[in-house]
């Protein structure tokens, strides 16, 4: 199983490529505010570990806030794209399957020594001013994990769509935050009341 420490690193492999100043300065946002979170994260800590000036800063993001919202692109494509959808999908053949197996993914994800948890939850609780656009960006980034879910129900045969991806994002987000408590065990304790939904939601798994 690919970590996610896997799929968001560059190939150790390849021959070295100097990053345009915008890669690394959103290479070194990403790390810094994926790890640390928006508000503890200067502009001036990003430009020192960045190596580029502040006048190319906003020349490439203009802004602070436009930066983590580029963050919060890459996070999805890394995060949701190229690691969740992708384990998820070829560990398990059908949409009940992989509904669960989001929680084996996640058993290995919350065992790794960097995990930070969610990028997306967590600017929401940080920025908690809706009408901000990194507030209403996390939510929407959020939404479109629950679009994945609801295709996974679909696929189960569940007829509530929505509202059980509503129910097993619940799930998720709850052993996210169990696990930044220290309990490693949070995908496996997840995924049994997630047998339960199912059970109770698709009644050949009974």
């Amino acid at each position: 199983m690919t970590t996610l420490s896997e799929a968001g690193s560059r190939d150790a492999g390849a021959p070295a490529v100097r990053l345009s100043a915008r890669e690394r300065i959103l290479d070194t946002a990403y790390g810094l505010i994926c790890r640390h979170g928006v508000r503890a994260v200067g502009i001036d800590t990003i430009i020192e570990r960045s190596d580029v000036a502040k006048m190319t800063v906003y020349r490439q993001f203009g802004s602070k806030d436009e930066l983590v919202l580029a963050v919060m692109e890459r996070r999805e494509q890394l995060w949701l794209r190229e690691w969740l959808q992708a384990e998820v999908l070829a560990s398990a053949p059908d949409g009940a399957s992989r509904l669960l197996a989001i929680f084996d993914v996640f058993d290995c994800w919350f065992r790794q020594p960097d995990f930070e948890g969610c990028l997306f939850i967590n600017v929401v609780l940080e920025i908690d001013d809706r009408e901000h656009p990194i507030n209403r960006a996390g939510r929407e980034h959020l939404a479109r994990i629950r679009t994945f879910l609801a295709a996974l129900a679909l696929d189960a045969g569940i007829e509530d769509d929505d509202a059980f991806a509503r129910q097993w994002h619940v799930l998720m987000k709850g052993s996210i935050v169990a696990a930044g408590e220290g309990d490693v065990d949070a995908a496996r304790r997840a995924q049994a009341i997630g047998r339960l939904l199912l059970a109770d939601a698709v009644p050949s798994r009974r």
